[in-house]
């Protein structure tokens, strides 16, 4: 894509010299005339450079450069001024310009400027990615009640080594959440070893809690520590524990309640000092009912519970969360038009948070540096409109979820255990969805 330059200056030779210069040197160039035509140039297209003339029609140049600087911290800013007014210049460069030229402008210093000024703006774009990696883990649940009350429970979790049960659909952010107590608890200065049980079975998922020793199984050419040992003095993170074979169960609860263990093939006991978060988008309580959870494991790792409400119970949190996400994806425009909210607000995030992320980088792709639009959101759907004179009223979000649900519970053939694990809800909760849509 050719480097895109906005050029504000009111006079044609200038305008025209210039452009045709850049134009053929590789340069895409915006021209404006006013402050009015540049800032509204910039408020709707990304520019890797702006050029700008001190003095035009409708104020000077130099009161615009903080609001450049603050709005657009990567665009490189030349000034362009007379001879007469080097201090003016020096105080652009003050207030936040990266250099200046004097007219008559040289072709070739213009040249060589822009060329300064793509690499300043690239080193800006790095810097500024690494100061958001680098600022340390403090993430954003929003503002809603549901979420004030998680974040009150997880404030309190923080400062105690209590096992944790974190609950949710999948993609609302349990992971985020451990991180965010892991990184206000005693133990940060510990690691934070986390592993997915849903993605090993059996003898792997215990090779890599337990470690093994060499010769323990085929593949153990060498001995490994397992990340229970890994985590002495950190945080083990279990994610997805339902999923934990039952025979890993039996063996991880003697570790719960002892806090000691041996690798796979070895006799020799191990001790390990962690604390405990697990994470689960199942019911525990219906899966121990139903025999494919122990029981005594639920009880040892349900010690201090936090459920996490889907994205659809909370949508008001859509008006941060949006935002954030946008700046963290280093996105041109953060902010988006009421519009395109409302649209967010109409759709029910069956994928929670996790989806919302991935919708608006998508349609950060789609719009190519442009303001995002509603039709940036393909999938999505459009914001729904008023129903005609006369016309039956569009069925609410309510009404088109029951509908969903009713279609993937009839799909299933009436087995509920399918059927939540396709609306990726726990069986109790489409349980009681079903319970109350009978009643309705």
């Amino acid at each position: 894509m050719n480097p895109q330059v906005l050029l504000v200056d009111d006079e044609p030779a200038t305008l025209f010299g210039f452009s045709r210069f850049m134009t053929k040197a590789g340069y895409a160039v915006t021209e404006a005339t006013t402050l009015a035509e540049a800032r509204e140039a910039i408020s709707s297209r990304r520019f890797d450079v702006v050029i700008l003339d001190l003095n035009l029609p409708d104020g000077n140049g130099i009161d615009w450069i903080p609001d450049i600087r603050e709005g657009h911290p990567a665009t490189a800013v030349v000034v362009i001024t007379g001879s007469a007014d080097i201090p003016l210049a020096v105080e652009a460069m003050r207030r936040g310009a990266d250099n200046f030229l004097t007219k008559p402008v040289s072709l070739v210093d213009l040249d060589i400027f822009l060329r300064k000024s793509l690499e300043l703006g690239s080193l800006r774009r790095k810097n500024l990615a690494h100061q958001w990696l680098s600022k340390g883990f403090e993430a954003y649940f929003g503002e809603s009640n549901a979420i004030a009350k998680v974040m009150e429970f997880a404030a309190i979790a923080s400062q105690n080594d209590s096992a944790i049960l974190l609950q949710g659909e999948t993609g609302t952010g349990k992971g985020v959440l451990a991180r965010w107590i892991y990184h206000h608890s005693p133990r940060k200065s510990g690691l934070f070893v986390e592993i997915n049980c849903s993605g090993l079975k059996g003898e792997l998922l215990a090779s890599e809690l337990f470690g093994h020793v060499k010769g323990a199984f085929t593949s153990a050419v060498q001995d490994k520590p397992g990340l229970i040992e890994v985590a002495d003095g950190g945080t083990l993170f279990l994610d997805e524990i339902g999923d934990m074979d039952l025979a890993v169960q039996a063996q991880f609860l003697k570790v719960i309640e002892e806090k000691s263990f041996r690798r796979v093939g070895d006799v020799r006991v191990r001790r390990s000092n962690f604390r405990l978060i697990a994470a689960t988008n199942k019911d525990l309580a219906a899966e121990t009912a139903g025999g494919l959870f122990r029981s005594d494991l639920f009880f040892r790792i349900n010690v201090f519970p936090i459920l996490l409400p889907p994205l659809r119970e909370r949508v008001e949190d859509l008006e941060g969360l949006v935002p954030r996400i946008l700046a963290s994806l280093r996105a041109s425009f953060p902010e988006i038009s009421p519009e395109v909210m409302n649209l967010l607000k109409s759709y029910p995030w069956p994928g929670n948070v996790r989806e919302l992320r991935n919708v608006l980088e998508r349609a950060l792709l789609i719009s190519q540096g442009l303001p995002l639009k509603p039709e940036h959101f393909p999938g999505i759907g459009a914001a729904p409109k008023a129903p005609a004179a006369g016309a039956a009223a569009t069925p609410g979000l309510a009404s088109v979820e029951e509908a969903y649900i009713r279609s993937v519970v009839s799909k299933a053939g009436g087995d509920i255990r399918k059927a939540s694990a396709e609306l990726n809800m726990s069986r109790a909760t489409l349980y009681r969805r079903l319970k109350k849509m009978r009643t309705d």
